[in-house]
């Protein structure tokens, strides 16, 4: 957000230029058109209404005043990256029409365990100031934030006209908020639950499935709820939404229950399966004929997900739908190759795919070998110790580089891997814009001439000039980062892993990448002089993430003092932990609010 304050919107009267009385011999000269400042910004939000892009509206905001005054007027969705960026009041007192907010807490490593609980990011403090200013807000997007029920009963009651509730990686709710949500919003469209993992016993869960007193949804996503739902309930509320498109449904789903569900909603065009074996949930017992009729049913459907608790006999069932997916998440399906392959050969539209590991380098081959359009390819492991037999390697890699020309963005764990299979990725597929190659075990070199990794990375950032999210990994030295400073100029996002060995190589990518955003950094040998050395950039920055480096105390606090705006959290897993002057993880992040007062006693703002 622009640190300049909103103006009051200049009311009143025009201000008219007069003619000059020096040209054109007085009363017969054609004055000026009547044109005021005020007329002027009207102008300017009409044209504004036409401008969707955040960035293209922060520049906008930036150029002056008045030009900062009309962008707030007109923007209806409003995105908050860090929820400690900017306070809840100076949010809606700048920007007063806002219809849909996306609202960031967390940092991303809390999705590895990285960040303690009860560290922080509650929604309540914004709920309590948008409910009063938003009256007419109809979307919300949540992503790692701590949200009660009690504040998702409030939020229901708030908004009369709400209709759009997406929660990512969120914690703190439970079944009788979701009830809240379905009971109050009558005009819900969209209730998507994803990765938020709520768990309760048995005594504590509420039916929420029958609470549902819209007939206008568009999508539902449950698949991490974990606990069970009123099955009648969920079949009644797909039969009666017409507009139903996207379903994705938890374990405690059977393929018997799946098949009904799909007969009732033959329009679905995205759908997750919940559980896709025998067994689990009653439903009665399911021929794969039956459910292969069922898919062949269902016209509509361009992404499948799901296949929890996978039967392998039954995936053969999904092959009449293949044809028309563009997208196919198997990331829960422990699967062969030889299994994948009847299913993945009638893909042929297929742009995004996620797999596990299991079906190794030969089921990536006949990826390759197909999905001639893919655009996202993410490969996940099915065992993530350090120490486990990945299936997949640089034969993989090369194959999928080969085949799959289009390719903009890929995510690749694996044990094995050299410069020359990641040198041949950035040399066919150059229009990549992400690269996150997880090389699992710490510094690991290239498996056949035991070298660092250093030109593979170095041929990603030379050759992929449209990259703006890498992850690197594996043995690395200053070389690698040396080559992302000189060659990453549009690098928004790097996360770094067990990677190398001075100071130096963090200088090069504070001081080389002008555009990055976000740093992403664990069990490194960077200590104060590289965190130092990225001073003159850290207002320019959304944040900085350091854990399990070589950092002190000083040199934290020696960041804090030059750069006031800054805030700079030292986080200890345990309040009295003390190591002296190592700090273990450090969180920095620009705000426009200053230091935050809900900070828990593990974490000390500097």
């Amino acid at each position: 957000m622009s640190e300049d304050e909103e103006d009051e919107t200049r009311g009143g009267e025009e201000k008219r230029r007069s003619p000059d009385p020096g040209r054109g011999g007085g009363g017969g000269a054609n004055p000026p058109p009547p044109f005021s400042d005020q007329v002027l910004e009207n102008v300017l939000e009409n044209v504004l209404q036409f401008l969707d892009s955040r960035r293209d509206r922060n520049a906008v905001s930036l150029v002056c005043r008045s030009w900062c005054r009309a962008e707030a007027q007109t923007r209806r969705d409003l995105f908050i990256g860090n929820c400690y960026a900017v306070s809840p009041a100076r949010a809606v007192e700048r920007f007063r029409r806002v219809r849909a907010l996306v609202l960031k807490g967390k940092p991303r490593f809390a999705d590895f365990n990285l960040v303690p609980p009860r560290w922080g990011a509650g929604f309540y403090p914004w709920l309590a100031a948008l409910a009063p200013a938003y009256p007419w807000l109809e979307r919300l997007c949540l992503k790692r934030m701590s949200i009660s029920d009690a504040d998702l009963s409030l939020l229901a009651l708030s908004f009369p006209t709400f209709r759009d509730l997406t929660l990512i990686c969120c914690d703190g709710f439970g079944t009788a908020g979701l009830a809240a949500i379905a009971e109050h919003c009558r005009h819900l469209r969209v209730l998507d639950l994803i990765e938020n993992d709520v768990e309760e016993e048995e005594e504590e869960m509420v039916d929420w499935v029958s609470r549902f007193s819209t007939t206008s949804l568009e999508s539902l996503v449950f698949d991490f709820v974990g606990c069970a739902v009123n099955l009648d309930a969920l079949e009644a509320l797909v039969a009666r939404s017409p507009s139903l498109r996207r379903l994705r449904v938890n374990q405690h789903v059977s393929v018997g229950h799946l098949r009904r569900l799909m007969e009732r909603a033959p329009q679905l065009t995205h759908l997750g399966t919940g559980s896709f074996g025998e067994g689990g949930g009653g439903g009665g017992e399911v021929e794969v004929a039956d459910l292969e009729a069922a898919f062949a049913a269902s016209r509509s459907l361009v992404c499948l997900s799901g296949f929890r608790d996978l039967a392998p006999e039954y995936l053969p069932a999904i092959c009449p739908a293949c044809a028309n997916l563009a997208s196919l998440n198997l990331s829960y399906a422990d699967i062969t190759a030889e299994q994948l392959k009847p299913v993945i050969i009638h893909c042929h539209n297929l742009q995004t795919f996620w797999v596990l590991d299991t079906v190794g380098d030969e089921g990536l081959q006949v990826v390759a070998a197909t999905c001639k359009d893919l655009r996202e390819l993410r490969v996940f492991p099915l065992d993530v110790t350090e120490d486990s037999e990945g299936s997949v390697s640089d034969v993989g890699l090369v194959a999928i580089s080969q085949g799959c020309r289009k390719l903009r963005s890929i995510l690749y764990f694996c044990q094995r891997m050299t410069n020359a299979a990641v040198a041949t990725m950035s040399e066919n597929c150059q229009e990549l814009v992400v690269f996150r190659l997880c090389i699992m075990g710490r510094h690991r070199p290239d498996h056949l001439t035991r070298e660092p990794m250093d030109e593979g990375f170095g041929a990603i950032v030379m050759n992929c000039k449209k990259l703006t999210r890498l992850a690197v990994s594996g043995l690395l030295t200053d070389k690698a980062f040396g080559y992302i400073g000189m060659y990453g100029k549009l690098l928004r996002t790097l996360s770094v892993a067990f990677a190398g060995n001075s100071d130096l190589g963090l200088r090069y990518v504070l001081e080389g990448c002008p555009k990055l955003q976000k740093l992403e950094i664990r069990d490194s040998p960077f200590g104060d002089a590289g965190l130092l050395s990225g001073i003159h950039h850290y207002y320019n920055m959304r944040f900085l993430w350091m854990s399990s480096c070589k950092l002190s105390l000083r040199g934290c606090k020696e960041v804090a003092q030059r750069l006031p705006h800054l805030v700079v959290e030292w986080i200890r897993d345990k309040p009295e932990e003390d190591d002296g002057e190592a700090v273990e993880k450090l969180y920095v992040y620009r705000s426009l609010a200053g230091r935050r007062n809900d900070a828990p006693p593990f974490v000390e703002i500097l």
